[in-house]
Order: C-alpha cells, then sequence, then structure tokens
C-alpha cells in the first residue's frame, strides 16, 4: 500500500482513531482502577480507624492501657508500614499513644500537608512514613468534650495500592495491544476486501486496454455500479464515434478517387500536351498524398479503440518468408531473431506495413544478409508499458547522416533506380509516432544501415 493509494489512507485513517480510542480508553480505565484500589484500601483504613475512636471514646478506661492489635498482627511488627496512632490535642505537651510498629517515632499530620477535611470529617492522603515508606494515610480529630480532644491516625503502606495498579496497568497494555494487532490485522482485510471491486475494474480496464476484454463483466457492489455501467458506456460510445469516421473516411476516399480518376483519364487522352502532363504530374502527386493522409486518418481513428494485441514473432516470420521470395534472384538470406514473448500492443496489419516497409528497404539495398531482431523491454517503474525494439540490420553500403535525415523525409528517395515511391519509410514514420513510437537509422555492425523501430509493447 502506497502512501498516495486509497488503501493505505483508509488504513492510516483507521490505525490513527484505533490507537487514539485505545488510549484514551486504557488511561480511563487504569484511573478507575486506581480510584477503585485506593477507595478500597480507604474503606479498611476507615475500618480501623472507627475501632480506635470506639476505643478513646470508652469510659472508665486508664490511659495508659494498651490498645489491642485491631485484629491486624501488622500494628504489631516493627516498621511493617501499618501504624496507627492517637494524639491529644487539647493539652499543652501533646499526649501520643501509637502502634508496637512505630516504636518510638511519630506519624506525620496530614493538616500540616494542608490537606483539607471531607463531609465526613476525615482527612485524607499520602505522606512519607518512617524509613521513607510511603504510606496512605486517614486521620479524624475527635472532640470528647469534658474527656479531651483527640486525632486519630492510621496509615498503611501505598505499596500494596501502587502494586496493585501497575500489575492492572501491564495487563491492560498487553491485552490493548494484543487487541490493537488483531483489530490493525482486521482494518487491512477490510480495507482489502472493500476495495477488491476498484482493483476488480482496474484489471478489467487492463485488460481492455490490452485487447483482451472488450467491456467490463460481473457484478459489482451498488456504490461502484454505476461506475462500471458509464465505463461499458463510454466504450461503446468510443466505438461508435469511430466507427463513424472509418465510414467518413471511407466516403472520403471513394469522392476523392473517382473525380481524381476522371482528371487522370483526360489528361492521358492529351499526353502530347505539356498541360497535361503537368496534370498528370500533380495528379499522381495527389493521389500520393491523399493515399497517405487517409492512412493516417485511418490509424489515428483505429488508435482511439481500447487496443488490440498482436504477436510479433509470427509478423516477422511470416515476412520473412515473403521478402526471400521476393529477392530469391538476388540470394538475399533474412536471419531473424526475436523474443518468442514480444507482443505488439496495435493491429496486425499496421505492423505489418511498419515491418514490412523497414525489411523490404533493407533487402532493397542489402548486398547478401539482412538480420532482423525483436526484443522487448521491461519497464524500471511499476505500472508502465513494456517497449516493444524491432531491429533490421543489412549489409549493404549504408547512409551518412545528411542521407539518413533525408529518406525519413516523406517522398525523398536518394536512387530512383530503385522500385518505389520513396514514401516508405515516412509511413513508418508516421505510424509509428500515432502509437507512440518512433524509428531511428544508424549504422548496422554488418556493415550497412540499421532502422530501429520503437513501439508500444503488451
Amino acid at each position: 500500500m502506497r502512501g498516495s493509494s486509497l488503501a493505505t489512507r483508509l488504513f492510516l485513517s483507521a490505525t490513527a482513531w484505533l490507537v487514539v480510542i485505545l488510549a484514551i480508553t486504557g488511561i480511563v480505565l487504569s484511573s478507575v482502577y486506581r480510584s477503585a484500589t485506593e477507595r478500597a484500601f480507604d474503606r479498611r483504613l476507615n475500618l480501623y480507624l472507627r475501632t480506635l475512636i470506639a476505643e478513646v471514646a470508652t469510659p472508665d478506661e486508664p490511659p495508659d492501657r494498651q490498645f489491642q492489635s485491631l485484629g491486624e498482627p501488622l500494628f504489631e511488627l516493627p516498621l511493617s508500614g501499618w501504624y496507627w496512632q492517637i494524639t491529644r490535642t487539647d493539652t499543652d505537651k501533646a499526649e501520643v499513644r501509637r502502634s508496637r510498629s512505630l516504636w518510638d517515632k511519630n506519624l506525620p499530620k496530614l493538616e500540616d500537608h494542608a490537606v483539607d477535611l471531607t463531609a465526613a470529617g476525615i482527612r485524607l492522603g499520602y505522606v512519607d512514613g518512617p524509613e521513607g515508606q510511603n504510606l496512605r494515610m486517614v486521620e479524624r480529630p475527635v472532640d470528647l468534650g469534658a474527656d479531651g480532644k483527640f486525632l486519630v491516625s492510621v496509615a498503611g503502606d501505598a505499596t500494596e495500592i501502587f502494586d496493585e495498579i501497575r500489575s492492572f496497568d501491564y495487563y491492560l497494555g498487553g491485552t490493548f495491544t494484543a487487541l490493537g494487532i488483531v483489530l490493525l490485522l482486521t482494518t487491512i482485510f477490510q480495507v482489502r476486501f472493500g476495495l477488491a471491486p476498484l482493483k476488480r475494474i482496474s484489471e478489467a480496464i487492463a485488460d481492455i486496454r490490452s485487447g483482451r476484454a472488450e467491456r467490463l463483466e460481473g457484478e459489482f457492489p451498488v456504490e461502484i455500479a454505476p461506475l462500471a455501467r458509464e465505463t461499458n458506456a463510454l466504450i461503446e460510445a468510443n466505438r461508435e464515434i469511430v466507427e463513424r469516421a472509418r465510414t467518413h473516411v471511407g466516403n472520403l476516399a471513394h469522392a476523392i478517387k473517382t473525380p481524381l480518376s476522371v482528371i487522370v483519364n483526360e489528361a492521358t487522352a492529351h499526353v502530347s500536351d505539356p498541360f497535361a502532363t503537368k496534370i498528370l504530374e500533380q495528379a499522381d502527386v495527389m493521389r500520393d498524398q491523399v493515399a497517405h493522409h487517409l492512412e493516417r486518418a485511418r490509424i489515428a481513428a483505429r488508435l482511439t479503440i481500447v487496443g488490440t494485441v498482436t504477436e510479433v514473432a509470427p509478423v516477422i516470420e511470416a515476412l520473412r518468408r515473403t521478402m526471400e521470395k521476393i529477392h530469391r534472384d538476388r540470394g538475399i538470406a533474412i536471419a531473424v531473431d526475436a523474443d518468442p514473448q514480444a507482443k505488439f500492443r496495435g493491429e496486425r496489419q499496421d505492423l505489418e506495413e511498419m515491418a514490412g516497409n523497414l525489411v523490404d528497404n533493407a533487402c532493397k539495398w542489402a548486398t547478401s544478409h539482412v538480420f532482423i531482431e525483436v526484443l522487448v523491454e521491461r519497464p524500471a517503474e511499476p505500472g508502465a508499458s513494456p517497449r516493444l525494439r524491432i531491429i533490421v540490420d543489412d549489409d549493404g553500403r549504408g547512409l551518412s547522416a545528411a542521407e539518413r535525415a533525408q529518406v525519413s523525409r516523406r517522398g525523398q528517395r536518394l536512387d530512383e533506380s530503385k522500385p518505389g515511391s520513396g514514401l516508405g519509410l515516412s509511413i513508418v514514420v508516421d505510424l509509428a509516432a500515432l502509437y507512440g513510437g518512433g524509428l531511428t537509422l544508424g549504422n548496422a555492425p554488418i556493415g550497412g544501415l540499421r532502422a530501429e523501430l520503437v513501439l508500444p509493447g503488451s
């Protein structure tokens, strides 16, 4: 999936939203679990706090008696992280009673840490305890009237909270990571599955363009079915336009040829007249021009149709046999090296006309040998069409650069002793250009002229 593709855009947008949603959900769940863990811990601390307050409020108890362990052995273990402390606050010298786990140390006051009382009359918060422990502490001021005022505090080791939260975050992260991977794979599948009809349309259009099909076939989803229908309608409309153009070209050819034949016949009857001779000369030029431009119009009309494909090797082999028969009296040997996979994206008769002109020209000027090579150049960029190269070499005298430029122009000939109208190479140039190709002339390795024809492959 490339960066500019629709599939990539859908995948990246879905991935971005997935990451955002999972991150927000993870943060919310972690926060909710943290609050739930703290509330459960606080309920435990409040239970111990109420027990202590009940002990403080019990009348007729000696002030120096030892409080019970509150059912928690950790209050008896030195520096265990679980502590309670009762401080009398209405005397000049504070009276402090504490759990055995505190030894001779005191708990800090949440009031000194700017923690406000809640609606229930208690304070809750985190403090640093003995030995640098992180404690979760609850404290409550108690006013017993004549019996005194007290500050009752209970603290527990906050490591339990943090360990629970850390464990939850670890499992939550692992679960969300696995879920994210599964959702990403599901997104990839959905994108590919959802865009598969577009890929089918792309492949079908490529088949139409290469001549393997004539229209889009098959059922398509309702969202893109109108696209398929309009594409088929466009192909049909294009085909009708081309057929009408062919008809007009044929009608024009007959309309011009008939009066031209009359002019030639009338001029031939007065061949002794210099004026008639001039008319015959210009009529021949007109006939060549009409044939040339009608051929160009015919090819241009045919090229507007979604293309056909022609195998090159059979065409070249047929030309070889024909030309060897035509030039049998001169003993011209024609060798062929053609890629059997080579295909021309165009009609067979156009390939025969272009290649036939080149081979015929080579045989006319060759001394004894003509070599034909057909190559296919694979595109370096993905999606590009291959290029077809047809190379025709002869062992004749060859041409200079100026002569090569001259023979490429329409009707230009270097030797009137050779048969032909002089339009052969120019027709090849024009037809190749209409197909998006070209013709170049150079020096052949076997000593004569090299003609290299480049055409679109398939």
